[in-house]
């Protein structure tokens, strides 16, 4: 018998003892489908926004840093499918739902002629605590996918996090930690020098993380600062 054939019979007898279900509504996966269902995957809210027309999360940043352009892939809600995949994504190991939204995301943003010219994407930092705990950055894998559609440079390490804070949900923690410490710093300024950098994380909530971590990479001199996450909490503005 073929190997191949083999390792059909041996996929297709897991998939009976140990049924995949749908990060989505737990419902069975049919074979072809990959960590949604159909239905959860053609109800996922993907956002309209472009990299080449201003867009509700251009404007969270505005007078606050300088950003070139932002974007974001879904809307993050409550209770909602996007909830979930990012929670299975955080907190259940399930590390291949970046790539899986990575593949996904960076088809489109190959084909957005703006972004032709990304020399390198970079990962918001998990603490090195968090990340020993963990095991992995949750944004490593959408961030590694996204490179390779941009065909650009994927550099985890140059921009690092100083601190254990929750830096999205607790402002006033940033604000007092920054009093006396950057809570995010580059390893090497000068590797950054003149690149257009695209900087990456899961959920754009206040934009508070992504707002420290590009005053960060401003250090470096002439740096130019995109912005794009998985997804991003519905702005009412």
């Amino acid at each position: 018998m073929h190997i191949n054939q083999v390792s059909k019979i041996i996929n297709d007898i897991n998939t009976v003892l140990l049924p995949k279900v749908c990060f989505g509504c737990n419902a069975h996966l049919n074979r072809g489908e990959q960590h949604l269902c159909t239905v959860c995957r053609n109800h996922l809210p993907i956002t309209d926004y472009t990299f080449n027309e201003e867009n509700p999360i251009d404007r969270i940043f505005y007078g606050r840093i300088d950003v070139n352009k932002a974007s974001s892939f879904l809307f993050f809600t409550e209770n909602s499918i996007v909830q979930r995949l990012i929670h299975h994504l955080k907190y259940k190991n399930q590390e291949q739902i970046g790539v899986f939204l990575g593949d996904w995301y960076g088809q489109i943003l190959k084909e957005n002629q703006f972004l032709n010219k990304i020399d390198m994407v970079i990962p918001v930092p998990l603490h090195k605590k968090k990340l020993k705990k963990r095991g992995y950055n949750q944004v490593a894998q959408f961030g590694q996918r996204l490179a390779h559609f941009l065909e650009a440079e994927y550099r985890d390490g140059l921009l690092t996090k100083t601190a254990n804070t929750k830096t999205q949900t607790t402002k006033g923690r940033i604000g007092r930690w920054q009093e006396n410490k950057a809570l995010y710093t580059l390893t090497d300024a000068s590797q950054l020098k003149d690149k257009r950098i695209l900087l990456v994380d899961d959920v754009i909530t206040s934009g508070a993380t992504m707002e420290i971590c590009v005053k960060a990479l401003q250090k470096a001199t002439g740096t130019t600062i995109y912005i794009a996450s998985m997804a991003v909490v519905p702005q009412f503005q």
